[in-house]
């Protein structure tokens, strides 16, 4: 089994768990990953989602920072494998990475909804892959799931775009605690290890 290094993950979530997964969490500084295996990146997405204007610094402590969004895109394409960051991260801007459907020399971006891997919500999210088929990739994307929850927003139409810039969240849809916007569903990382197995480099 191909060992995989899974960067800025949360020590509650799915990774510790599965057999070949080098973890790195608060503990560890990722910014220190120098190989050999390819990785999993979810550098913070505090500075660069569309929640960023709610995030507090001072508490996010080493993997918080912007410096970090560099090092995983280093680390992506140095080792190859997956980034992830939420729909519309700013981080593609900032550091000219491509939007889905589109590619760089490194790699490519695709856009899948994690609803489909058993988030509560739909949950968009962008990959940039690098070192991984298409075709490989393609194969394994999944669509469907039912939603139950919002990933932010409010129920008042008068307020523009809802709370949070999230939109208006239908009736008898809930809103995503803090918790539940953070967490990865354990079927979708272990998608994301497999197509970092995956890297032809």
């Amino acid at each position: 089994m191909k060992t995989v290094a899974a960067l800025y993950i949360d020590p509650r979530g799915p990774y510790p768990k599965m057999p070949g997964v080098d973890c790195w969490d608060e503990t560890r500084d990722a910014k220190l990953y120098d190989g050999p295996h390819p990785v999993v990146a979810h550098p913070p997405c505090g500075p660069w989602g569309a929640l960023r204007h709610m995030r507090v610094p001072n508490r996010e402590r080493r993997t918080g920072d912007a410096d970090c969004a560099a090092f995983a895109i280093a680390a992506v394409r140095a080792r190859g494998g997956v980034l992830e960051q939420p729909a519309g991260s700013k981080m593609f801007e900032a550091f000219a990475l491509p939007k889905p459907g589109a590619s760089d020399e490194h790699g490519f971006t695709v856009e899948v909804e994690q609803v489909a891997w058993g988030h509560p919500a739909r949950k968009k999210t962008w990959l940039y892959i690098v070192g991984v088929a298409r075709s490989v990739v393609a194969a394994g994307i999944l669509t469907g799931g039912t939603v139950t929850h919002w990933v932010s927003g409010g129920r008042n139409p008068l307020r523009k775009n809802g709370r949070c810039g999230g939109g208006i969240v239908p009736p008898g849809i809930k809103v995503c605690s803090a918790q539940q916007r953070r967490r990865t569903p354990p079927a979708f990382a272990e998608w994301l290890v497999s197509l970092a197995r995956s890297v032809q480099r």
